[in-house]
């Protein structure tokens, strides 16, 4: 067994004997694991945010812990969903980028690359220990009909979205309850078009994007009474709530919270998503309106007794959106300094929020800067939920970090990431300091770039000329951490497997042998 390997069952059985005790016991704490898309890094008040009110997410910051160092899988979302789910970065993930299927319109939904069947899952291992497991929002990983599908890697119920293109709008047709579609109350609204709205263009025209049943909403009414009718058991709840991922939409009352404060005078008008006539409103609207359901969330845990003994988590899946759909994150700094946004492997793609609350164990008001990833939370839940390793992960346990016993957490060398889209792009975190970041790796080896983030985590200075002894460290770990992917097309980094050409096909029989 390698050291890593070593260090994560370590961690693992640090506290298992005394939680496993107790696995029957109303007193095993329930988990709520908050998932925002898109969310930056600079997005939350707790992390800087100035424009953008975040209140309650704030005070769950301010009554636990905020990590400062905690990176997400991959900056895109159906990986960072499979890295977060199974405990594998990206070198060994078996979903490496939005591989889709079908297309925009209800009658082509056809859902995303489907994890496949028996993968170790966080719902899983929560599940083995006692828990009811339940993910609401946006799934991602597979279709109702394909392995993929939750409800077959240990969730006892699924509502929201399977397919992440049809996530991309806030006021579907439909959204889905456990294999059956749930009809809402709107319209259909055809994406990616050119609408050719004219500058003048009255409030009513930009109404046909909106709808009666906002998703959100519609999913937080699930999540409020899945609370109460699980209230007397432990429960693991996985909220991938949709904002503020594009398109920018948001309930009237919402946006008119913002409207007149920012300098918005001429409105989104182009194709992409779906126009916004306050389109820095809306966006800031969006990130304020998901707050206020974690208000709920918070509120209904107060009412039910529940509140000390449950966890609540909340981060996101990448890092700020590449200003689609008209938003505007330089506006906000929405990467909060960082270099970088979605789809990027610089710190602005990859670092994301992360705040946990748990009343009496984790310590209020505190700030972690431990180099952590999302990839690590399958380890860290197994540990908390008492269910010895078995299976193999790439994460380490940063329950002691949690509990206040930092001396007792297991060490690690390195974070490693690799990003087939965009230009093809790897990047190592080394001993929590020293950063490489090798990119345009499609158009040949590519060239490594090296950072000290200790003293620069903007990424500003290149430090390849005075580190070459880093970079061939770098070059060794990508020897180890690289498994061949699922998809030929994600390959970009083995060179045996490059630019081979598709399979000849079959000879066709001679007319002599055919006539025979």
């Amino acid at each position: 067994m390698n050291k890593k390997k070593l260090a994560t069952a370590a961690a693992l059985s640090l506290c298992a004997g005394a939680l496993t005790a107790g696995a029957t016991s109303p007193q095993k704490p329930n988990v709520i694991y908050i998932y925002f898309d898109d969310l930056g890094y600079g997005e939350l008040g707790c992390y800087g945010q100035e424009k953008i009110r975040t209140p309650n997410i704030d005070r769950v910051a301010a009554e636990g812990m905020r990590f400062t160092r905690h990176y997400t899988t991959f900056p895109v979302s159906a990986p960072a969903r499979c890295g977060l789910m199974t405990g594998r970065h990206s070198g060994h993930a078996h979903v490496r980028g939005n591989y889709e299927f079908g297309g925009h319109t209800d009658d082509e939904e056809g859902g995303n690359m489907p994890l496949p069947e028996g993968s170790m899952t966080i719902a899983r291992v929560m599940k083995q220990a006692g828990y009811a497991t339940a993910a609401i929002g946006k799934w991602g990983l597979g279709f109702k009909n394909t392995s993929g599908d939750p409800l077959r890697h240990g969730f006892d119920y699924f509502y929201g979205y399977y397919d992440q293109k049809q996530a991309q709008n806030h006021y579907p047709t439909h959204l889905w309850e456990n294999g059956n579609r749930v009809p809402l109350k709107n319209k259909p609204i055809r994406l990616h078009s050119k609408f050719n709205l004219p500058p003048n263009a009255p409030d009513a025209d930009f109404d046909a994007f909106t709808g009666e049943d906002y998703s959100l909403d519609r999913m937080v009414d699930k999540t409020l009474g899945y609370i109460k009718a699980n209230k007397d058991r432990p429960f693991f709840l996985y909220l991938p709530y949709t904002p503020p991922h594009v398109s920018l939409q948001c309930k009237k009352e919402a946006i008119a919270e913002y409207i007149g404060q920012f300098p918005e005078e001429t409105p989104y008008l182009k194709g992409n998503y779906v126009p916004s006539k306050h389109p820095l409103s809306t966006y800031a609207a969006m990130i304020t309106y998901a707050d206020k359901q974690v208000g709920k969330i918070l509120a209904l845990l107060k009412e039910l007794g529940l509140d000390e003994n449950t966890i609540v988590m909340i981060s996101s899946d990448n890092g700020a959106t590449a200003n689609q759909g008209g938003a505007q994150t330089e506006f906000f700094d929405s990467t909060g300094g960082l270099r970088g946004r979605k789809r990027d492997l610089y710190e602005g793609g990859i670092r994301i929020p992360f705040i946990v609350r748990w009343p009496g164990k984790v310590a209020k008001g505190s700030v972690c800067d431990l180099v952590s990833a999302q990839y690590d939370m399958l380890a860290t839940l197994g540990e908390l939920a008492g269910v010895r390793s078995e299976w193999d992960t790439d994460g380490v346990s940063f329950l002691p970090t949690l509990l206040g016993t930092r001396e007792k957490q297991a060490p690690r060398e390195y974070l490693y990431f690799e990003f087939t889209e965009k230009t093809g792009q790897i990047a190592i975190i080394k001993d929590g300091r020293w950063k490489g970041v090798k990119s345009n790796m499609h158009e040949g080896p590519g060239t490594w770039e090296v950072f000290d983030l200790h003293q620069d985590h903007g990424e500003k200075t290149d430090l390849s000329s005075r580190h070459p002894e880093m970079i061939s460290r770098f070059e060794e770990i990508i020897k180890t951490e690289h498994w061949q992917p699922t998809l030929r097309e994600w390959e970009f980094i083995t060179p045996k497997f490059l630019n081979v050409p598709a399979l000849a096909p079959k000879p066709k029989k001679s007319q002599s042998k055919a006539k025979q």
